[in-house]
């Protein structure tokens, strides 16, 4: 296991113009550290990812495993991926189809003519540390997805290397055995603390997965934190909406105070504590409730009235999409009994949209672009 330190990394593809994706990013990742690298496509996880394997040559910066320096621009230091002693998990899993099972699994041990280790049963005891013992003289072809990942996440480990590397290996799995997966990836971890980086832009797994979590914005990063701090305390518009916060209602101060959509917002501070006359709220989908349009809303919240333009069953919970003063909210309304009212939900109905401004999340800037770089005020609820 390695201490890891990324510093100053930045990486340009020629072109015309040059494309730069990964900009003056720092990282250190503690041994046995869990560390996710979470964005959507084009944000520069992959790159980053490919750096620290040696698969790509950053343009700038530097990275060392423990005290020893893997990449140094400024001195030309570029270790191939083979000197680098890290383990690869593929998200095509990448095994080699006419070698058995227990071959692949041997194969980073045989490359780095480690002996002594393919004879004391390395290859076995790591096999049965991912549940495919049973496996080692079959083919990938006569393999699952989930078995051909837990024998390439095998590849990965046997050589006990400083860093484990994952690009995306869920995402080709379904989704039940994806949850499987990723279940016993997280207690396989606790059981070894190895290094790790992972890669994916799917939340649920950052969340599951995460000691930390990098979430990464045009190969910068906006916040590095816990999952829990990165879930319940986003620091800009742009990381709350990426980790769940997908409902965005535009607010502005007037002389009566905060309103959303024309109506008083209950609960925001009034003066001093805010700069600006702008801003914008971000609420996840289970924050929002949705009533009748004469049914009393809770003490302390806050009222918008709107019409339905989708409403979906999803078992037990209905996705009810609101449009409110142009705004498409989502929200996740439970079904209630056979003969719930939620169930009876079409298009154009009217009804009201109601929260509690202590579930939201507020941003300064003009209510049209993220407020990238603000810290986020957590409005506090006021008796109505």
């Amino acid at each position: 296991m390695s201490h890891i330190r990324v510093t100053g990394l930045g990486k340009t593809f020629p072109g015309k113009p040059p494309v730069t994706v990964v900009k003056d990013l720092d990282l250190e990742v503690e041994q046995g550290e869990f560390l996710v690298l979470l964005g959507p496509s084009g944000c520069g996880k992959t790159t980053t990812l490919r750096c620290l394997a040696g698969l790509e040559s950053p343009t700038e910066g530097s990275i060392t495993f423990a005290n020893r320096t893997v990449f140094d621009a400024a001195r030309r230091v570029d270790v191939p991926p083979n000197k680098r002693n890290i383990g690869m998990v593929f998200q095509s899993y990448a095994l080699w189809p006419h070698m058995t099972v227990r071959r692949n699994i041997g194969y980073p041990l045989k490359v780095r003519g480690r002996k002594q280790e393919l004879s004391e049963g390395w290859v076995e005891k790591t096999a049965a540390l991912v549940d495919c013992g049973a496996l080692l003289d079959r083919y990938p072809g006569q393999l699952s997805g989930g078995q051909q990942q837990r024998v390439a996440l095998a590849r990965g480990l046997v050589a006990r290397p400083d860093l484990v590397l994952f690009d995306e290996p869920l995402s080709n799995l379904d989704a039940r055995l994806r949850d499987s997966v990723r279940a016993e990836l997280h207690e396989l971890h606790r059981r070894l603390r190895y290094t790790a980086v992972f890669v994916t832009h799917d939340q649920s797994e950052a969340l599951a997965l995460g000691d930390r979590l990098a979430i990464m914005n045009a190969g910068r990063i906006e916040q590095y934190d816990t999952p829990q701090r990165v879930f319940e305390q986003p620091r800009t518009e742009y990381v709350a909406a990426f980790i769940g916060m997908a409902n965005r209602l535009p607010v502005e101060r007037g002389h009566e105070g905060w309103t959303c959509a024309g109506a008083p917002l209950v609960g925001l501070p009034g003066d001093g504590t805010i700069d600006g006359d702008r801003g914008a709220l971000r609420l996840r989908s289970d924050d929002l409730l949705v009533l009748r349009p004469n049914e009393p809303a809770p003490a302390g919240a806050t009222v918008l009235r709107g019409s339905v333009a989708d409403a979906e069953y999803g078992g037990r919970h209905m996705d009810v999409v609101v449009v409110v003063a142009g705004q498409r909210l989502h929200a996740r309304v439970p079904c209630g009994g056979s003969d719930g009212w939620a169930r009876q939900l079409v298009a154009n109905d009217a009804v009201q949209v109601a929260f509690m401004t202590s579930d939201a999340r507020f941003y300064e800037g003009s209510g049209t672009a993220p407020a990238v770089g603000a810290d986020p005020v957590t409005p506090q609820p006021v008796q109505a």
